[in-house]
């Protein structure tokens, strides 16, 4: 080999090493980057049609890319199971009833309120068969009420009980998550099921079900977005904007109810005239905590006490990011 052919292969191999190192500057830059990238974790529930819709359209996603924030998503068949998942760090928002933030405050949970979905009464029921002889909650005394143990249903079936002169030792409570509900009530193991929608839309569609009553003239039934405290105190710029994306979501399922209930339809396996009924039992607005809103779930809470159904009396505004 000449000494212009070897002075040629050194400048070669010089070159393949810088672009070697280069390379591997970069790679270690991408690493970096993808490891301080930040996760918002959203929890959720099949019911809960506009975060359904949010993560669908993806429009979350969209503007928190921007600032490196990547959205992942976790779903769950109730209010107290996502609390749980969120007491233990493994989501860092979600979307529960009113009864289930005081379960969850009651067994030590670290959350804040963050939002809440003004009163939607309607949108959920003490359900009796077709057939039933019952014609009143009075008529409940002695019989099997079944709903999910910490929901906002247990709220509602406390609450009407006392509207007609029961109190909760009077009937005999049945603890069942939706779909094993469903199955008791269609058995007839069950007199009553109390539930909230999609589920109750679906069970008078699909079974006849027959409303006993709703929560109107009895509970508010609020929606709360709650956060993990840790996230909320760090993260105020994500929530903000995770917020107003979830307000355009309910301010575009008010505008397209029909055509939501149709996007829905294969999410939920249900019938589009089902949602379609669901969605309009909810109000989908959506307004900062408040402290009319705050009484409201001190009440729950100071009767769930009174119950025994908490070991312990809460202060609800505790749960408040100062």
């Amino acid at each position: 080999m000449s000494a212009q052919q070897r002075s040629a292969r050194r400048r070669t191999l010089g070159l393949l090493t810088t672009l070697a190192i280069a390379a591997a500057g970069l790679g270690v830059s991408n690493f970096a980057a993808a490891q301080s990238r930040q996760v918002l974790r959203i929890g959720y529930q099949k019911a809960a049609s506009t975060l359904v819709l949010l993560k669908a359209h993806g429009s979350l996603e969209k503007r928190l890319q921007a600032q490196g924030v990547e959205v992942k998503w976790a779903e769950f068949t109730a209010g107290p199971q996502l609390l749980e998942a969120l007491n233990v760090g493994s989501v860092d928002f979600g979307y529960v009833g009113e009864a289930p933030p005081v379960f969850a405050q009651a067994a030590g949970a670290n959350f804040v309120y963050t939002a809440y979905e003004i009163p939607t009464p309607d949108a959920e029921g003490l359900l009796v068969q077709k057939d039933s002889p019952i014609k009143s909650v009075a008529e409940l005394k002695g019989k099997k009420i079944a709903f999910n143990k910490g929901s906002d249903v247990h709220w509602l079936v406390v609450a009407l009980l006392k509207k007609a002169g029961l109190s909760y030792s009077d009937i005999q409570p049945v603890y069942l998550a939706p779909a094993d509900a469903r199955a008791a009530f269609e058995k007839g193991a069950i007199d009553a099921w109390a539930i909230w929608d999609p589920f109750q839309a679906a069970a008078e569609k699909q079974i006849g079900a027959r409303r006993l009553a709703t929560g109107v003239g009895a509970v508010s039934h609020h929606q709360f977005f709650l956060s993990a405290r840790p996230f909320a105190e760090k993260n105020a710029a994500i929530i903000k904007v995770l917020l107003e994306e979830i307000t355009k979501e309910g301010q575009w399922i008010r505008a397209n109810t029909k055509e939501a209930a149709t996007q829905l339809a294969p999410i939920q396996g249900l019938d589009t005239d089902v949602i379609e009924i669901s969605l309009k039992r909810y109000e989908h607005i959506f307004r900062p905590i408040d402290a009319k809103v705050l009484e409201e779930q001190q009440r729950i809470a100071d009767a769930f006490f009174e119950l025994k159904l908490i070991p312990k009396k809460l202060s609800v505004k505790d749960a408040v990011l100062k």
